[in-house]
């Protein structure tokens, strides 16, 4: 049964998200929350599989909530998935940065919705991986932000930069495989390999962290 939190300030919004839920089996609501200290405080009662995060909520917003989840030892099991009404948001790429697993657009089709909350809750992390890079790299090349190198880069070997940069390119295990010539087992060795060292908890961090670092030519 995959467990879901439902944060969002509109009644109408929860309602719509929770009739969803509750409508698909192996899927159940685990809460709600109107705002984001009410998500966080949710979130640690309830130990959800999956959290939809808005991204704009009163008090703390969805970026601050979602960085309290994901810092908390407790919920190393939660993954966040943010909500947001247009792609090129620029609080996405603050919510991957804090650790959400990925994001949705609010009209994403029901069906598709659903899928997403299975693919996060099963270990995937980067639900749309073009619009995810879209999102990266308009946020990561404004002038108003400084590249900021991840401080374990350094202990990574030069295959696993190279592989990390091909994740940030959107590229699934086979499709590293593929490019590199490799087998899909040893692609997601090196990637598993990475992610760890990075202490990144999915591949939508390790996106991050590749534009960060610059080891993805924009």
């Amino acid at each position: 049964m995959i467990r879901v939190l439902i944060a969002d300030d509109q009644d109408l919004v929860r309602l719509g998200l929770r009739t969803l839920v509750e409508s698909e089996d192996g899927m159940a609501v685990a809460g709600e929350a109107p705002d984001g200290l009410a998500a966080v405080e949710a979130a640690r009662r309830e130990r959800p599989d999956v959290v939809l995060m808005d991204i704009r909520m009163p008090g703390i917003d969805g970026i601050e909530a979602t960085r309290r989840i994901v810092a908390d030892p407790a919920l190393e099991s939660t993954r966040v998935v943010v909500l947001t009404t247009f792609e090129l948001d620029e609080y996405v790429f603050d919510a991957l940065r804090h650790g959400a697993s990925g994001f949705l657009i609010k009209d994403t089709k029901p069906a598709e919705l659903l899928h997403a909350i299975r693919l996060v809750a099963g270990g995937e992390a980067l639900l749309s991986p073009s619009v995810t890079r879209r999102v990266v790299r308009e946020f990561a090349t404004r002038p108003s932000r400084v590249p900021k190198p991840h401080p374990q880069l350094d202990t990574l070997t030069e295959r696993e930069r190279e592989i990390v940069g091909l994740v940030g390119e959107g590229l699934s295990n086979d499709e590293i495989a593929g490019r590199l010539v490799v087998s899909p087992a040893t692609a997601r060795t090196h990637v598993s390999r990475a992610m760890i060292k990075l202490s990144a908890r999915d591949r939508a961090q390790l996106v991050v962290f590749a534009y960060q670092s610059g080891l993805v030519d924009l």
